[in-house]
């Protein structure tokens, strides 16, 4: 899978959200979200479909649209892209300048404390 442009994103975003949907739908949460037109919508549908990042099923009457990619796996590839592209694919990297540029509370820290012990013991497994 290649990375989802924003365009896309927002798209995908409304259909992990609840889906089956069908195109007004769509479109209608699309005008909120990003001010979309209907047709700026409809062609982003179809691009969508001919790429096979959802599918519709057309009844005659309505398009129906689902994702045929699950969040979790777009955000991983998506956080692999950016770590390549922006920190050279350095976890170490990121972390740290995130860490210099926030004040992080408590909880953050305790987060990524139990994060990094859970990767260090499942290295150690």
């Amino acid at each position: 899978m290649k990375t989802l442009s924003e365009a896309e994103w927002n798209i995908m975003e409304s259909l992990w959200e609840s889906s089956p949907k069908i195109g007004s739908q769509i479109t209608a949460d699309m005008a909120k979200r990003t001010g979309w037109s209907r047709s700026t919508t409809l062609t982003m549908l179809k691009r969508m479909t001919d790429k096979g990042l959802i599918a519709c099923r057309d009844n005659g009457r309505m398009k129906a649209y689902i994702p045929l990619i699950e969040r979790e796996v777009a955000v991983k590839k998506e956080t692999e892209s950016f770590l390549k592209r922006v920190y050279q694919g350095s976890v170490s990297m990121l972390v740290s300048g995130f860490v210099e540029r926030q004040r992080l509370s408590p909880e953050e820290l305790a987060q990524l404390r139990d994060i990094l012990d859970r990767a260090e013991e499942e290295r150690n497994e």
